[in-house]
Protein backbone atom coordinates (compact mmCIF):
# COMPACT_ATOMS: atom_id res chain seq x y z
CA UNK A 1 0.00 0.00 0.00
CA UNK A 2 1.29 3.73 -0.57
CA UNK A 3 2.27 5.21 2.65
CA UNK A 4 0.62 8.73 1.46
CA UNK A 5 1.75 12.12 0.96
CA UNK A 6 4.39 13.34 3.21
CA UNK A 7 4.82 16.74 4.04
CA UNK A 8 8.84 17.78 4.66
CA UNK A 9 7.56 21.26 5.94
CA UNK A 10 5.62 21.92 8.96
CA UNK A 11 6.65 24.83 11.16
CA UNK A 12 5.16 25.06 14.76
CA UNK A 13 5.23 27.90 16.60
CA UNK A 14 3.54 31.75 17.05
CA UNK A 15 4.36 33.83 13.94
CA UNK A 16 2.46 37.43 15.07
CA UNK A 17 6.08 38.57 15.46
CA UNK A 18 7.02 38.75 12.15
CA UNK A 19 3.64 38.34 10.39
CA UNK A 20 1.39 40.78 12.43
CA UNK A 21 -1.68 40.64 10.15
CA UNK A 22 -2.48 37.38 11.16
CA UNK A 23 -4.73 38.29 14.37
CA UNK A 24 -4.02 38.57 18.07
CA UNK A 25 -4.64 35.02 18.87
CA UNK A 26 -1.38 33.35 20.94
CA UNK A 27 -0.09 29.87 18.50
CA UNK A 28 -0.05 27.36 21.92
CA UNK A 29 3.03 26.61 22.98
CA UNK A 30 2.51 23.83 25.71
CA UNK A 31 -0.36 21.92 27.63
CA UNK A 32 -3.86 21.20 26.55
CA UNK A 33 -3.79 25.02 24.09
CA UNK A 34 -0.71 22.49 22.06
CA UNK A 35 -2.24 19.46 22.22
CA UNK A 36 -5.44 21.43 20.14
CA UNK A 37 -3.44 22.96 18.13
CA UNK A 38 -2.09 19.78 16.93
CA UNK A 39 -5.27 18.06 16.62
CA UNK A 40 -6.51 21.12 14.50
CA UNK A 41 -3.13 20.61 12.03
CA UNK A 42 -4.19 16.64 11.87
CA UNK A 43 -7.54 17.83 10.69
CA UNK A 44 -6.14 20.27 8.17
CA UNK A 45 -3.87 17.65 6.77
CA UNK A 46 -7.23 15.10 6.71
CA UNK A 47 -8.88 17.65 4.56
CA UNK A 48 -5.72 17.83 2.33
CA UNK A 49 -5.13 14.47 2.15
CA UNK A 50 -1.77 14.66 3.93
CA UNK A 51 -0.56 11.46 5.59
CA UNK A 52 2.17 12.44 7.72
CA UNK A 53 4.64 15.84 8.19
CA UNK A 54 7.95 16.49 9.13
CA UNK A 55 7.75 19.38 12.02
CA UNK A 56 10.06 22.07 12.48
CA UNK A 57 10.19 24.96 14.80
CA UNK A 58 8.97 28.26 13.91
CA UNK A 59 12.19 30.60 13.81
CA UNK A 60 11.02 33.60 15.66
CA UNK A 61 10.57 32.55 18.94
CA UNK A 62 12.17 34.60 21.99
CA UNK A 63 15.63 34.40 22.53
CA UNK A 64 16.40 36.68 25.83
CA UNK A 65 17.83 33.69 27.28
CA UNK A 66 19.98 32.19 24.83
CA UNK A 67 20.70 28.51 24.44
CA UNK A 68 18.10 28.53 27.15
CA UNK A 69 15.59 29.58 24.90
CA UNK A 70 16.74 27.01 21.99
CA UNK A 71 17.18 24.11 24.05
CA UNK A 72 13.32 24.50 25.35
CA UNK A 73 12.36 24.76 21.93
CA UNK A 74 13.88 21.42 20.68
CA UNK A 75 12.29 20.12 23.18
CA UNK A 76 9.00 20.84 22.46
CA UNK A 77 9.32 19.70 19.01
CA UNK A 78 10.83 16.40 19.98
CA UNK A 79 7.80 16.44 22.04
CA UNK A 80 5.08 17.11 19.63
CA UNK A 81 6.25 14.66 17.40
CA UNK A 82 5.91 12.48 20.01
CA UNK A 83 2.50 13.07 21.05
CA UNK A 84 1.90 11.60 17.50
CA UNK A 85 4.48 9.82 15.91
CA UNK A 86 1.82 8.57 13.41
CA UNK A 87 1.69 11.60 11.96
CA UNK A 88 5.04 13.44 12.88
CA UNK A 89 7.62 10.79 12.27
CA UNK A 90 9.95 13.15 12.43
CA UNK A 91 11.40 16.53 13.94
CA UNK A 92 13.53 18.85 13.10
CA UNK A 93 15.70 21.54 15.51
CA UNK A 94 16.96 23.93 15.50
CA UNK A 95 20.44 25.85 16.70
CA UNK A 96 21.69 29.64 16.30
CA UNK A 97 24.84 30.09 14.62
CA UNK A 98 25.63 33.46 16.23
CA UNK A 99 25.74 31.15 19.51
CA UNK A 100 29.03 29.91 17.68
CA UNK A 101 30.78 26.84 19.86
CA UNK A 102 28.23 26.99 22.56
CA UNK A 103 25.69 25.94 20.09
CA UNK A 104 28.01 22.48 19.38
CA UNK A 105 26.79 20.80 21.78
CA UNK A 106 22.81 21.32 21.02
CA UNK A 107 23.52 20.05 17.92
CA UNK A 108 24.84 16.64 19.61
CA UNK A 109 21.97 16.69 22.42
CA UNK A 110 19.26 17.00 19.33
CA UNK A 111 20.19 14.15 17.90
CA UNK A 112 21.64 11.43 20.87
CA UNK A 113 18.93 12.76 23.31
CA UNK A 114 16.11 14.29 21.36
CA UNK A 115 16.31 12.02 18.51
CA UNK A 116 15.89 14.30 15.87
CA UNK A 117 16.64 14.17 12.22
CA UNK A 118 17.80 17.03 11.26
CA UNK A 119 18.76 21.12 11.58
CA UNK A 120 16.82 24.10 10.00
CA UNK A 121 18.24 27.49 9.29
CA UNK A 122 16.45 30.54 8.59
CA UNK A 123 18.97 33.13 8.46
CA UNK A 124 16.78 35.86 7.84
CA UNK A 125 15.49 35.40 11.59
CA UNK A 126 19.46 34.18 12.90
CA UNK A 127 21.32 37.48 12.25
CA UNK A 128 23.44 35.86 9.95
CA UNK A 129 23.72 34.99 6.25
CA UNK A 130 23.70 31.36 5.07
CA UNK A 131 27.23 31.16 3.63
CA UNK A 132 28.32 32.51 7.91
CA UNK A 133 31.66 30.32 8.83
CA UNK A 134 29.37 29.26 11.96
CA UNK A 135 26.44 28.17 8.92
CA UNK A 136 28.95 25.89 7.70
CA UNK A 137 30.88 25.07 11.12
CA UNK A 138 27.36 23.61 12.20
CA UNK A 139 26.74 21.90 9.09
CA UNK A 140 30.14 20.17 8.72
CA UNK A 141 28.56 18.93 12.85
CA UNK A 142 25.60 17.86 11.47
CA UNK A 143 27.22 15.75 8.69
CA UNK A 144 29.16 13.83 11.28
CA UNK A 145 26.15 13.77 13.69
CA UNK A 146 23.93 11.98 10.58
CA UNK A 147 21.90 15.11 10.99
CA UNK A 148 20.33 16.63 7.89
CA UNK A 149 20.76 20.70 7.24
CA UNK A 150 17.36 21.65 6.00
CA UNK A 151 17.87 25.57 4.42
CA UNK A 152 15.31 28.14 4.19
CA UNK A 153 15.96 29.81 1.00
CA UNK A 154 14.01 32.42 0.37
CA UNK A 155 15.29 34.74 -1.94
CA UNK A 156 13.72 38.02 -1.38
CA UNK A 157 15.99 37.58 1.64
CA UNK A 158 19.35 38.67 1.10
CA UNK A 159 20.75 36.64 3.59
CA UNK A 160 18.57 33.62 2.26
CA UNK A 161 20.31 34.06 -1.33
CA UNK A 162 20.49 30.76 -3.26
CA UNK A 163 24.06 31.33 -4.52
CA UNK A 164 25.05 31.63 -0.36
CA UNK A 165 23.10 27.83 0.14
CA UNK A 166 25.08 26.60 -3.29
CA UNK A 167 28.30 27.72 -0.96
CA UNK A 168 27.55 25.33 1.63
CA UNK A 169 26.44 22.41 -0.32
CA UNK A 170 29.46 22.78 -2.23
CA UNK A 171 31.76 22.82 1.14
CA UNK A 172 29.81 19.43 1.76
CA UNK A 173 29.31 17.56 -1.78
CA UNK A 174 28.21 14.41 -0.15
CA UNK A 175 25.77 15.46 2.64
CA UNK A 176 22.20 15.23 1.08
CA UNK A 177 20.72 18.96 1.88
CA UNK A 178 16.70 20.06 1.92
CA UNK A 179 16.38 24.09 0.59
CA UNK A 180 12.70 25.30 1.89
CA UNK A 181 10.88 28.16 -0.24
CA UNK A 182 13.28 28.50 -3.39
CA UNK A 183 10.66 28.35 -5.68
CA UNK A 184 8.61 31.26 -4.02
CA UNK A 185 9.36 33.85 -6.58
CA UNK A 186 10.21 33.88 -10.58
CA UNK A 187 13.70 34.82 -10.08
CA UNK A 188 14.96 31.84 -7.17
CA UNK A 189 12.63 29.66 -9.71
CA UNK A 190 15.06 30.45 -12.25
CA UNK A 191 18.39 30.30 -10.21
CA UNK A 192 17.04 27.07 -8.55
CA UNK A 193 18.06 25.39 -12.01
CA UNK A 194 21.47 26.82 -11.83
CA UNK A 195 21.94 25.85 -8.06
CA UNK A 196 20.90 22.46 -8.76
CA UNK A 197 22.69 21.93 -11.97
CA UNK A 198 25.97 22.62 -9.70
CA UNK A 199 24.98 21.02 -6.49
CA UNK A 200 23.23 17.71 -6.85
CA UNK A 201 23.24 16.95 -3.31
CA UNK A 202 20.49 19.75 -3.26
CA UNK A 203 16.95 18.21 -2.62
CA UNK A 204 14.29 21.19 -3.31
CA UNK A 205 10.70 21.12 -1.77
CA UNK A 206 7.88 23.17 -3.33
CA UNK A 207 6.64 25.44 -0.25
CA UNK A 208 5.39 28.78 -1.75
CA UNK A 209 5.22 27.88 -5.42
CA UNK A 210 2.82 29.83 -7.09
CA UNK A 211 1.72 26.85 -9.70
CA UNK A 212 3.62 23.61 -10.21
CA UNK A 213 4.42 24.49 -13.87
CA UNK A 214 8.08 25.45 -13.05
CA UNK A 215 8.47 22.76 -10.87
CA UNK A 216 7.15 20.37 -12.52
CA UNK A 217 9.97 21.08 -16.04
CA UNK A 218 12.39 20.97 -12.51
CA UNK A 219 11.61 17.43 -11.63
CA UNK A 220 11.83 16.48 -15.51
CA UNK A 221 15.44 18.44 -15.58
CA UNK A 222 17.21 16.22 -12.51
CA UNK A 223 14.79 13.90 -11.62
CA UNK A 224 11.56 13.34 -9.03
CA UNK A 225 14.24 12.29 -6.36
CA UNK A 226 15.58 15.87 -6.01
CA UNK A 227 11.90 17.38 -5.48
CA UNK A 228 9.85 16.94 -2.10
CA UNK A 229 6.68 17.96 -1.16
CA UNK A 230 6.22 20.90 1.39
CA UNK A 231 4.25 23.46 2.56
CA UNK A 232 5.59 25.66 4.84
CA UNK A 233 2.06 25.02 7.31
CA UNK A 234 2.30 27.00 10.20
CA UNK A 235 0.51 26.92 13.57
CA UNK A 236 -2.76 29.16 13.36
CA UNK A 237 -4.30 31.24 13.26
CA UNK A 238 -2.00 31.72 10.10
CA UNK A 239 -2.28 27.71 9.28
CA UNK A 240 -5.64 26.62 7.61
CA UNK A 241 -5.00 24.42 5.20
CA UNK A 242 -2.85 22.86 2.77
CA UNK A 243 -1.27 23.63 -0.44
CA UNK A 244 -2.60 24.08 -3.94
CA UNK A 245 -0.47 21.76 -5.90
CA UNK A 246 -1.24 18.62 -4.85
CA UNK A 247 -3.94 18.37 -7.60
CA UNK A 248 -0.97 19.86 -10.05
CA UNK A 249 0.86 17.49 -9.39
CA UNK A 250 -1.89 14.72 -10.09
CA UNK A 251 -2.47 16.01 -13.19
CA UNK A 252 1.06 16.60 -14.54
CA UNK A 253 2.94 15.18 -17.50
CA UNK A 254 5.42 12.93 -14.30
CA UNK A 255 4.39 9.55 -14.24
CA UNK A 256 3.11 7.96 -11.51
CA UNK A 257 5.54 6.74 -9.99
CA UNK A 258 7.03 10.61 -10.08
CA UNK A 259 4.43 11.36 -9.00
CA UNK A 260 4.51 9.23 -5.80
CA UNK A 261 8.25 10.39 -5.34
CA UNK A 262 7.60 14.24 -4.68
CA UNK A 263 4.30 13.46 -2.89
CA UNK A 264 6.17 11.32 -0.20
CA UNK A 265 9.14 9.37 -1.54
CA UNK A 266 11.96 12.05 -1.50
CA UNK A 267 10.95 13.54 1.81
CA UNK A 268 10.80 10.23 3.87
CA UNK A 269 14.05 8.84 1.97
CA UNK A 270 15.80 11.82 3.01
CA UNK A 271 14.37 12.02 6.68
CA UNK A 272 15.12 7.98 7.06
CA UNK A 273 10.88 7.42 7.89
Amino acid sequence: MEPGIFDCHHHVGDVRSFMPLTGDEDAPTDGDALAAERDARVAIMDAGGVAQAAVIPGHAYPRARGLADTREVNDRIAAYRDARPDRFPVAVGVVEPTFEEHGLAELERCRTELGLVGISFHARFQGVSMDSPWVLRYVGRMGELGLVPVLHALTESSDEALWKTAAVARAFPDLRMLVLDAFAAFEGTREAFTVAERCPNLIFDTSLAYNFDGLETFARTFGADRVAFGTDLYSPPLGRRISHLIPQIRESSLTAEEQAQVLGGTGRSLFGC
